[in-house]
């Protein structure tokens, strides 16, 4: 069955470039013209990955991303013409999995949404630890097979990125990693500039996985080397 790639976009034109690269590669693809019709999808129909605009009438992208991280983990990439940082880091603060910007070159685009789908498939399958079926570390466990995270038995809604962090650092508790090594676990590519990406993303977990995120206990920063999980 082919995967779903939900598209929230109120360009036409960008729609049909889009729809015509992704069903060409063998995708399904179902496309929707504002946030609300694609929350109203993506509970209904749901999707492998989802690439939303953020200037779109009745619920914009953020609105969309922060409302998604409420039910779904789905990979959420953002396709804007609006390019400031401040726009991208907001984005990822939400939840965002990734960030294009327009003008894009479409074939990009499928090779985003292609390493997306294998990487959110293939989580460390390379690590010993891995064959276990859930990973925990004290109120933390990690269902390999469902891929779910939980807290003292109930479920976290976590984005694919953060959902890798914490695999990836759940499969060896107590190491430290560096922004880097975390970066190339969500990525898959080291690139030291992508790294303030990840305080981001070490943020929002700690938001939904510790009871008190101003004095973490569960992802210790270690100064000037990087982060720790567990003790």
């Amino acid at each position: 069955m082919a995967e779903r790639v939900l598209i929230a976009e109120d360009d036409h034109d960008i729609i049909e470039i889009l729809t015509l690269y992704l069903s060409g590669a063998g995708y399904e693809v179902e496309a929707v013209h504002d946030g609300q019709e694609a929350i109203d999808a993506l509970k209904e129909r749901g999707a492998a990955v989802v690439l939303v605009d953020l200037m779109m009438p009745n619920m914009n992208g953020f609105d969309f991303i922060k409302e998604a991280r409420t039910f779904s983990g789905v990979p959420i990439v953002v396709v804007s013409a609006r390019d400031q940082s401040a726009d991208k880091v907001l984005g990822l603060d939400l939840g965002a999995d990734g960030y294009i910007t327009k003008p894009f070159d479409p074939a990009e685009v499928l090779a985003y949404v292609r390493a997306m789908i294998r990487r959110c498939g293939a989580e460390q399958t390379d690590s010993p630890a891995a064959a276990a079926s859930t990973l925990r570390v004290g109120d933390i466990e990690l269902d390999t097979e469902q891929l779910v995270v939980r807290k003292r038995g109930e479920a976290v809604a976590l984005t694919a990125s953060e959902f890798k962090i914490v695999m990836r650092m759940m499969l060896s508790p107590g190491r430290v990693f560096t922004k880097a090594q975390l970066y190339e676990a969500v990525s898959g590519e080291v690139y030291d500039e992508g790294t303030d990406s990840i305080m981001v993303h070490i943020s929002n977990i700690r938001a939904k996985l510790e009871d008190d995120p101003s004095h973490p206990q569960i992802i210790e920063t270690i100064r000037g080397l990087g982060y720790r999980f567990g003790q």
